[in-house]
This record gives C-alpha cells, structure tokens and sequence, in this order.
C-alpha cells in the first residue's frame, strides 16, 4: 500500500526535504559568505520561512509526505568522500599539527570558539559549530555543542538504515573524527592558593564529555582522541587503507578513562566543599600508570606501578612522585622499602639515617653530624643493612656522599656497603655526581616530605580499608609517669626517640634505644616477648640504662617482656598501657627501679 500510494501521488516535496533545502542553502551559501556576528539573524531568518513554508502546505502535500517510500533515502549529508572532523580543545597543544594533518587528508573542520580561532590563525580552514546548529554560543559558553545537529552525526550508526535515514532527513552530517579534551577542572582546583567555589562550578566541563562519550559509544564508525599524544598515530591510521577495530577501541577506552577520571576529581572536590565526612559513601580513586615492573613480590608475579591523581595527592610528596636520577629501575620490592625507610626517617626533626630492610628500619639515628648518624645507624645492625635502603632527612653533600660511597662495614671492616637505593629530599652537584660513581645500579631517589592528613587505603580481599594516617609524633602526645622512678631528661628523650621509632617496625615491635640512636629492635614476632629477646640480643652490652618502647600493652608483667627487659639493665619503658595487668608492669618497674611511661597511643604496624 505504501508503495502503490508513492507512485500514484504526484510528486510534492515533504516539508522535511524542504526545510532542509533551506538550511543546506543558508549554511552552504550564506554562512559561509558571511562572519559569525550574522549568524544569529541567519537563524532566525531560517526560522522565519521555513514557519511560513509550513502554514502554506497543504494537507494533501504532507499526507503524501508520509506515504514515501523508504527506497528514496539518498543520505547526501553522509555521502562518501564528505569527511568530516569535530575539534573542541581546551589544551590546544599539537593543534597546528593536527588541523593541517586532516586538511591534508580531506577533512572538513567543524571547531568551536577558541579552537577554531587558534586554527584559522594557524591557516587551516574551518566550520564553526554554529553554522552546522543555526544556534549562536549562548549561557557564558555552557551551551554550544549540545544541540542534535551535532550529537546526530556524531551517535547515528552507519550500518542502520533508519540512522541515515533520520539525518538526512533532518539534513544532519556524520562526524567520523572527534578530538576534545576538557576544562583544566584539575589544575585550576589545585592551584596555588586554591578556587572560589563558583569559580570551580564554572570550570566543570558538560559538553566536553558528552561529546567524548558519545563519540566513544559509537568507536566503530568515529575516531575519538582525548591526548594530543595520539594525534600522530590517529593521523599515520587515517592514511591507511584498512580499518583496525582494536585501534579503535583502545581510543575508546581511553575517552571514557578520561572522562572517568575528570569526573572522579569533580566529585572528591564537591565532597569536599560538602564539609562531609572524611569517609564519602561512595570512593573513587583514579590511578595513573608510572611503570611496568620487572615482577612484583616475586619473579612469577606480573606487577606495575600507578601514582594516585587524586586531588588530596597534589603537592603531597610521598615516593611515588620521588626523582630517580640514577640507577637499575624500581622493583615491587623497592617501592615499599623505599616508601618504608622514607616515611620514618622524615618524622625526625634532628638530622637522621634510617636504614631499612624488608619495610623494617634496621639502623636509625641522629645528631648534628650525620656523618657519625650515617655510621651509627649501619652499626645498630651491620648485616641486616647490607643491601638495604639508606634514606636522610637533610641535603646529602659531597662528604656524605663519600661516606656513604666508602664506608666499611662493621662486621670485618673491609667490606664496602651495599644499598639498592639512597633516598633524600635533595642533594649538591657534587654530592650526586660521587653517588653516581658508587655503583651502575643504585638507584638514587630525590623525595618531598609526605604530607599529614592523608588517607591511608590498604587491599583485603574483595574490598579496601581506609583510615586516617598514622601522624602522631612525640609531641603529639604525652610521656605519663606512672612509676615511682622518674626519668630522667636524657632517659625521657631516649624514650622519646625509641618510640618514634617502634612506630615504624612490623607488629609485635620492640625497639631498644639510646643517645638519639637505635640499638636493637624485635619485629613481627607473633608474641611480645619473641621481639624483646631479639631487641636484647641485638643491643647487647649496650642495654645498660638504655630506652625500650613498645608499640602496644605488655599482656603480662612477672616472668615475661616486663621483668626480663629490668633484668636486662633496661632503663626506662615506654608502652601504651591499657592491659588489664596494668598494675603487674607497674610493680615489677617499681620492684627493678626502672621509670614505666604510659602513651596511651598504640602503634600496631601489619
């Protein structure tokens, strides 16, 4: 019937066809002939008579306009060889390279606002976006994409008929390339002295995205680009003569990784200026891929390396944004060593050396003379140091340098020490240069402190648990006495420095010190009286009068950690409290006339 009723009606232009003629004229003729400040009496003129079109039609000349048959689609918009290209850029870097690059190859521009200027000024011809919409930029900028005209040739599928159908009936064109990038959201939020709340609404991107996901839904028949590195290889694909789906798609995800990102920096900085709770309902961190590793723990496991971009991390220091200016690559292993020795030896106010192994500080000490701290620490535990993570708090000088380049070892006195890295938050021309020539392989890492107030996240099976980090120092909290002994002052801030550094060690932790260094420790022991006798043996004859401190409550007193620490020659016990057999430490510190402090702040380490 369909049929039969087309071929018997005398042939009426529908007012789809004409309304498109007039706008396929306005846009082809008059758009192009005139500047962009025409374009909004254009439209209206548009407007004006395709209105007076319709109310001259008659009933019969639309009746006939739905009987067409659908063999008359000729898509014109989407005729071969008419390429088209949207360009909307925010970072304009490499645009020069890729407007000539698609005008080489065929391309019709289509740009907005600022881009589109940027390339005309760089000689590449261009159609703006308003020609295509009959619709000025309007609301600040907010609207100026997000109009059918665009979103059409940009969604419609080439494989289905009705999609070609419905553009070209409405005299829409396809988009086969769209490159965009979005709002600088994230710069402008971490910028030096912060944003205006209005200011930051203001910088987030709605048709930017849109348009990239759009554009990445429908891969299969539009290149989506979001990195002005990938615009070489968009550039060599075009060239080709064959399609390549998974290129494609790798650009797809890409987008939608882009846009997943920008979205999860906007929705940290509104939970933010919610005055919400630390812990947001829903948690979204978006990682950034540093490196492939050689293996992770172990050679038979695959691992990588990612930096967080969230917006807490800006400016935040820690050792995944640390300098490596020489050395082997970083292993698995070296990250959370290096991490380790960084975060303990920069809680210290003095001039300090942490030496770790394994994530636990085998040698700590401090003093106006690193070079003696430098010494000091390796000597606390000369064996476990070899091959370990050397990390100071202060600038590492030439003199440093040669130290830690010539220093022996403890244990025989000829050989050299061997590290896998040197951490410090800078170092001299010199200083570097001599490093370098100490070993082909030692990496050489320059960190900035890590800032308070991070949130700590840690993976368990199927989930995350996030917590405060832990920031306490020793003047954070309070020494309380609750011996009959009082410290004293040198006894107080060996117990000081003995805590500060327990709170680094693997739970069960004990740490043995004395004079600003660390004698002995006992680590990740699943009983507190294994990690003392390891401490003790590792202090030795140093014991006598020294500093102990304790990471959590001694469950028992007589016969166990307690007493065996005061017959050691202990003198003076930092410790939690909070045992029920409180009262048991107590006497048997009373009975040996060893000084028992309370911190009532427990530094359990897993």
């Amino acid at each position: 019937m369909l049929g039969t009723a087309a071929s018997s009606a005398p042939t009426i232009p529908t007012t789809a066809q004409t309304a498109n003629s007039i706008r396929r004229a306005f846009q082809t003729t008059t758009f192009d002939s005139l500047s962009s400040s025409h374009h909004p009496i254009l439209c209206a003129r548009f407007h004006f008579l395709s209105l007076r079109f319709f109310s001259n039609v008659s009933t019969k000349a639309m009746s006939h306009s739905q009987t067409l048959h659908a063999s008359n689609y000729h898509p014109q918009s989407s005729a071969p060889g008419n390429k088209q290209a949207l360009i909307s850029l925010s970072d304009k870097k490499e645009l020069t390279l890729l407007g000539n690059g698609l005008q080489e190859l065929g391309y019709t521009i289509v740009s907005t606002g600022g881009t589109a200027s940027a390339l005309e000024n760089a000689g590449v011809s261009v159609t703006k976006v308003e020609q295509l919409t009959c619709f000025p930029e309007m609301l600040d900028g907010r609207v100026k994409t997000l109009h059918p005209n665009i979103h059409g040739g940009i969604l419609a599928r080439r494989d289905q008929k009705h999609h070609m159908e419905a553009l070209n009936e409405h005299g829409i064109g396809t988009f086969d390339v769209v490159v965009v990038n979005l709002y600088p959201f994230y710069d402008k939020v971490t910028s030096t002295g912060g944003i205006a709340f209005d200011d930051g609404i203001e910088n987030i991107d709605i048709g930017g995205p849109a348009m990239i996901r759009a554009a990445a839904k429908n891969h299969k028949d539009v290149l989506v680009v979001v990195d002005s590195q990938d615009y070489p290889a968009l550039l060599e694909f075009l060239k080709g003569s064959q399609d390549d789906q998974q290129f494609r798609r790798n650009l797809a995800w890409k987008a939608f990784e882009h846009v997943a990102s920008y979205d999860s920096a906007v929705s940290e900085w509104l939970w933010k200026q919610t005055g919400g709770d630390k812990f947001p309902p829903k948690l979204t961190v978006p990682l950034s891929l540093k490196s492939s590793l050689r293996y992770g723990e172990n050679p038979h496991q695959k691992a990588a390396f990612y930096v967080d971009k969230s917006l807490s991390e800006v400016n935040a220091g820690g050792i995944a944004t640390a300098i490596q200016h020489h050395g082997k690559e970083m292993s698995y292993n070296n990250y959370l060593d290096a991490d380790a020795a960084w975060n303990c030896v920069s809680e210290f106010r003095n001039p300090t050396c942490v030496i770790v192994k394994h994530t636990n500080p085998c040698g700590v000490a401090s003093g106006d003379d690193i070079l003696e701290a430098y010494r000091l620490a390796v000597k606390a535990d000369p064996v476990s140091a070899f091959g370990g993570i050397v990390a100071f708090n202060i600038e590492v000088d030439d003199a440093l340098a040669k130290e830690i380049r010539e220093f022996r070892s403890p244990t025989d006195g000829e050989t050299r020490m061997f590290y896998e890295i040197v951490v410090a938050p800078k170092y001299t021309e010199k200083g570097l240069e001599i490093l370098c020539g100490k070993s082909k392989t030692l990496r050489i890492l320059e960190a900035k402190k890590n800032e308070k107030g991070k949130l700590s996240l840690r993976q368990v099976g199927g989930g995350w648990l996030a917590q405060d980090s832990d920031d306490l120092t020793p003047q954070d909290i309070q020494f309380n006495v609750v011996s009959e002994k009082k410290p004293q002052d040198n006894e107080l801030r060996d117990a000081e420095f003995a805590w500060l550094c327990v709170k680094h060690v693997k739970s069960n932790a004990i740490v043995i010190a004395k004079d600003n260094r660390m004698l002995g420790m006992g680590s990740g022991q699943p009983n507190r009286l294994e990690s003392l006798r390891i401490a003790l043996r590792k202090a030795g004859d140093e014991v006598k009068g020294a500093a102990l401190a304790s990471d959590a409550f001694f469950p028992f007193a007589w016969k166990d950690a307690v007493e065996e620490a005061c017959e050691s020659g202990i003198g003076v016990i930092a410790e939690p409290g909070g045992s029920i057999r409180d009262g048991d430490a107590v006497d048997c510190c009373n009975k040996y006339g060893v000084s028992l402090l309370f911190t009532k702040v427990r530094h359990f380490r897993h």
